[in-house]
């Protein structure tokens, strides 16, 4: 992600001295075009080198599988070697090629988008879960305090965004209240429907969360307005921002697009159909208990006795604990989200020193936001438009 910064703003000498890339170019060439062809061509040998590994890794069930020990958890140095190679040689494809990309990347980012929504539903889903299981009244309490918390944190969010996003002595932001008020809206609603008897997967701690992420979405994306569009009051801010201040917004970027790939590729059990979970369960249970028998269901010491080869026989059937082919397509999925972000979304808008600003990421986040409401309502109302269906 840092490399692609780095390209989009100065890539210029390098794509000039790449004679056929220049010659295929139509128009105007202008210095974003330079930045856009060295992201989307960086982005695409990404791309190509995940995809290349989650179709190797597809099919790895046991932690005995060569491909285990010498492609996912060892042979660094090749793989080194091979993204190296991969990053180079999108440099060498034709423009139209590249073009086509950018588009694909258009819709895997939306994708890589959806995940992030449905991994942080399942997740808060599983907390609340687990801490109303436990026989411990702290756990309700810190549940509630926690609750409590993330309500604050959106009402707090939501106050600094009608400061900062609808300034007073300026003209017209209905836009900015519209995006604003409709998520005080949509989140007090799902909060409300949570609490009816009759939603089994609502409650007050996952609306909770769901609340603060809306109230984040609606900040980030009014905060990517144009900075300067007059009804942007952080966008001065930001125009004067010191070397320190945007590195320290690089960070963050970086830290939340490896955060979601990381949650994301290592929890493939959650877009599995629960049939398939069930079996994959099974085969977990039986796994732990042939820990302690025999593989032909004798007890342990007798297996032992009469070789010895229980521990080593028993690692051969032991099971990965998340999909190696999942968690690489993640990684290709982020790194067409990486390129959106470094180009605003194909469009060029992007301010120098600066990544995701632009009429087109609002959009983005704004659109982001309201499906991650309606994902969470069709979690509570699915159960009951189809009862005879399994939705645990």
């Amino acid at each position: 992600m840092v490399l692609a910064w780095v390209l989009r703003d100065f890539a210029k000498p390098l794509i000039q001295k790449i004679p056929w890339i220049v010659h295929q170019a139509t128009g105007d060439i202008s210095d974003k075009w330079y930045g856009q062809q060295a992201v989307y061509r960086l982005s695409m040998g990404n791309f190509m080198f995940f995809g290349l590994m989650s179709a190797v890794l597809l099919g790895v069930k046991y932690k005995s599988d060569k491909r285990d020990q010498y492609l996912h958890h060892g042979g660094w140095l090749v793989k080194l070697a091979l993204w190296l190679s991969f990053c180079i040689l999108p440099f060498f494809f034709p423009v139209g090629l590249v073009n086509a990309y950018s588009w694909l990347a258009r819709f895997g980012s939306g994708l890589f988008m959806v995940v992030q929504m449905i991994i942080l539903l399942d997740m808060t889903q599983n907390w609340n879960d687990d801490w109303v299981s436990k026989e411990d009244e702290r756990f309700l309490y810190a549940l509630l305090a926690v609750t409590v918390g993330a309500f604050a944190g959106a009402i707090a969010l939501i106050g600094v965004s009608f400061y900062w996003f609808n300034p007073a002595g300026v003209g017209d932001c209905s836009f900015n209240v519209f995006v604003i008020t409709l998520t005080i809206l949509l989140t007090v609603g799902v909060s409300l429907g949570s609490l009816h008897p009759q939603a089994q997967n609502g409650s007050l701690f996952p609306s909770a969360v769901v609340t603060l992420y809306c109230s984040y979405l609606c900040y980030s994306s009014l905060q990517s307005e144009p900075h300067d569009y007059e009804c942007n009051g952080l966008g001065k801010h930001f125009t004067a921002a010191s070397g320190s201040t945007l590195a320290v917004g690089m960070v963050i970027a970086i830290v939340s697009v490896v955060y979601s790939a990381l949650r994301a590729g290592s929890n493939n059990r959650t877009f599995m159909s629960s049939r398939e979970a069930a079996v994959e369960e099974g085969l977990l249970e039986k796994d732990a208990e042939g820990t302690s028998a025999g593989l032909d269901g004798e007890p342990q010491g007798q297996t032992m006795a009469r070789g010895g080869t229980d521990g080593s026989a028993m690692d051969e059937f032991q099971l990965v604990t998340y999909s190696y082919s999942f968690f690489h397509l993640i990684f290709a999925l982020a790194s067409m989200y990486i390129a959106m972000l470094m180009t605003g979304w194909g469009t060029g808008a992007e301010e120098r020193d600066l990544i995701d600003v632009g009429w087109t990421s609002v959009w983005v986040k704004v659109v982001a936001q309201w499906m991650t409401v309606a994902i969470y309502a069709w979690t509570m109302a699915a159960p009951l438009l189809f009862p005879d269906r399994d939705f645990s």
